[in-house]
């Protein structure tokens, strides 16, 4: 493979490498450095890519190892993420300037329940163990195959397959005790909040059945519940979306939250 090919092949799949890091890393700078570190780096070993698995797994290999360089030494984030942003965020009256001010300027500011659904797994999973956390990625969101799993995290299947299943459990539990969307015992109703002040001349509960995951929540299994979480995150990209520039705003206001919080 030649170098012009590897930059070919890399701009078909820069989006998807850009929102996976982003997933991990809540910082859109970090996910910004480590793409183009990634490009810099399989361009450099060319060489030793003998073709043994496809080019984008090689190249999300390298990426999950920088990415992992990075998290390694910070600390997981907690299951309530969520609740202790939204209490910094009510005394924080610049946040809510800046967010209303990108809401009524940006063609990325709209806000949609399915984007902070989205937002929302971004923050929790990251109280997941760090393997976990990428093989669920890899897995839920980003489609390979267990396989290439174990290839881009250097584990075997069986460790592979069994991350997966912890992980999973694990966000099961957590969305079925804290998502309203889901369990209408959920403690959180941030969705619907944030749609209010955003969205105050419309109502929540139109744009919910518009969700198939909130809309079939009473008829579904838990597992299916996830799977339609899943759904919408790889349907969305991040960096993309009509919702992008509102949302990061508050991704990395939660970052700079949990940094304090965490004593990083």
């Amino acid at each position: 493979m030649t170098s012009d090919q590897l930059t070919t092949e890399f701009e078909n799949f820069r989006g998807e490498l850009k929102s996976f890091i982003l997933r991990i890393t809540a910082s859109v700078q970090d996910a910004e450095d480590i793409v183009q570190e990634t490009y810099i780096k399989a361009r450099s070993k060319l060489n030793t890519f003998r073709g043994e698995s496809s080019l984008k797994t090689w190249v999300f290999s390298i990426a999950s190892n920088l990415a992992k360089d990075l998290l390694r030494a910070k600390k997981r984030w907690p299951e309530t993420v969520t609740d202790i942003c939204r209490e910094e965020v009510l005394g924080n009256r610049q946040f809510f300037q800046e967010a209303m001010q990108i809401r009524e300027t940006s063609p990325q500011g709209k806000f949609e329940i399915k984007e902070h659904i989205a937002f929302c797994f971004t923050c929790v999973s990251k109280s997941l163990p760090l393997e976990e956390h990428l093989a669920l990625l890899l897995k839920e969101v980003y489609g390979f195959k267990v396989r290439e799993i174990a290839q881009i995290l250097g584990l075997t299947e069986a460790m592979v397959k069994y991350y997966l299943h912890v992980s999973r459990s694990k966000m099961i539990e957590i969305f079925d005790h804290r998502c309203a969307l889901i369990n209408k015992q959920g403690i959180c109703h941030q969705c619907t909040e944030l749609n209010g002040i955003f969205n105050p001349k419309q109502k929540a509960q139109e744009e919910l059945v518009k969700i198939e995951m909130a809309k079939d929540a009473e008829n579904k299994s838990k597992e299916e519940l996830f799977d339609l979480r899943m759904k919408i995150l790889q349907e969305l990209d991040p960096f993309e979306s009509g919702a992008a520039e509102l949302q990061l705003h508050h991704l990395e206001h939660n970052r700079q939250v949990m940094e304090k919080y965490l004593g990083e």
